[in-house]
């Protein structure tokens, strides 16, 4: 074998070679694009009809007796438990009149309780590729 067939064996086998590894990435590249991306835990769609109970035709009217009540329930409850001490007699010296005070009172306990509850869900969410999170 001559120094020229030796020299343009060499070139034949880089040529080959650079095309195996472009026909690798091509390939990789393929499969990471054929890969269903999956939706991150903020970007999906929430539906409230999923969590509570929503009549049809009458969403508007539902969310509006569960944004006023569900917190002032929950404000009146705690001030049983805690302020009042569980007496009932304690309880009823208390002003519940101001409505307000008493949903605002709820509305941070139910705000603490789904901020809580998010946090959770997220730690469940499981992702399906590990390359986004660092591990790749």
């Amino acid at each position: 074998m001559s120094i020229d067939e030796e020299l343009e064996q060499k070139r034949h086998m880089m040529y080959y070679n650079q095309v195996l590894q472009s026909d690798r990435r091509t390939k990789l590249k393929g499969e990471k694009k054929r890969r269903k991306k999956k939706v991150s835990f903020g970007a999906q769609k929430v539906d409230f009809k999923d969590y509570i109970f929503v009549p049809d035709n009458y969403e508007g009217i539902a969310y509006i007796i569960y944004f006023t009540l569900i917190p002032y329930i929950a404000g009146a409850i705690f001030l049983f438990l805690f302020i009042a001490g569980g007496d009932f007699h304690n309880f009823m010296l208390l002003d519940l009149n101001s409505f307000i005070i008493v949903w605002l009172i709820g509305y941070e306990i139910v705000a603490a309780f789904l901020l809580f509850w998010i946090f959770i869900m997220f730690l469940q969410y499981e992702k399906d590729d590990d390359e986004d999170i660092g591990f790749g």
